[in-house]
């Protein structure tokens, strides 16, 4: 009996024990924890709610700046120098005198001037040899042939209808030459050399440019005409209003040429 019971005891000894190590962990927490390898993953980290998103910076406006419109602004130019300026010496040679400071104008060396009256008087036959239907005188014709020849030109003759059309034309050709206008006077009568002007506006920047001021070189100073009055002094600068008392329309009937009644020059031509 009491050997059955010893029997029974150590029976459920031997199931509690057996019960007890199926419930033992079989390593140590903290060695699992040591021991376990570190797991990676490729997915992209989870959004943050809480966390705002990039803000990106705008680029910054380029703002293009027009380019201001030119204004006029006044303008001069004058070949004259002192010693240019030559009367003519009789009253008939104001051609001769005229292709004389031409000549001086054009020379700013102011090595050769001419001013001689001998020479004055053999450039008024050239002039007149040139000139045709001319009462006998030299006309704008045969003025421009001799500038051409004595080798100052190229050198042509113009009509322009318009007064302020011609004084543009002749400030034009000054300042793209270098060179000075011839002017006709008195209807035809009488003839005298531009050498500069005065302009609001640079002819060569502003085609629309104005004349303002004339600078005039009168053979027959200190003298002038009746009806026309008194020649300007050298280097003159007169007003549109003041040159236009003189600087008139030529006459058709004054001498026979195939150029339209006008304002008439004697005119450099640029490119030479």
């Amino acid at each position: 009996m009491i050997g059955a019971q010893l029997r029974l005891l150590l029976t459920w000894f031997v199931i509690v024990a057996t019960f007890l190590a199926g419930c033992a962990p079989a390593v140590k927490l903290d060695g699992a924890a040591t021991d376990r390898p570190a797991q990676t993953s490729s997915a992209p980290p989870a959004v943050r709610d809480d966390v705002a998103a990039p803000q990106r910076t705008p680029s910054p406006t380029v703002t293009s700046v027009p380019t201001p419109t030119p204004v006029p602004q006044p303008f001069a130019l004058n070949l004259y120098q002192e010693g240019d300026y030559v009367p003519q010496y009789t009253f008939e040679w104001c051609v001769a005198a005229s292709i004389q400071m031409m000549h001086n104008l054009i020379d700013d060396t102011g090595t050769a001037t001419w001013a001689d009256p001998g020479q004055q008087g053999e450039l008024w036959e050239m002039a007149r040899a040139r000139s045709s239907n001319s009462f006998n005188g030299a006309n704008p014709l045969g003025w421009a042939q001799v500038l051409n020849e004595v080798g100052m030109g190229p050198y042509t003759v113009v009509s322009i209808a318009n007064y302020e059309e011609a004084l543009k034309t002749a400030a034009r050709a000054i300042a793209d030459t270098d060179r000075p206008v011839g002017l006709v006077l008195w209807r035809g009568r009488h003839v005298s050399v531009m050498s500069g002007f005065e302009s609001l506006g640079d002819p060569d920047q502003f085609p629309e440019f104005s004349v303002t001021g004339i600078r005039v070189q009168d053979p027959l100073y200190p003298y002038g005409g009746e009806q026309w009055g008194p020649s300007p002094a050298p280097n003159s600068l007169l007003t549109p209003e003041q040159l236009a008392t003189q600087f008139v329309v030529r006459e058709p009937r004054r001498w026979s040429s195939n150029m339209p009644a006008g304002y008439m020059l004697v005119l450099p031509i640029a490119g030479a």
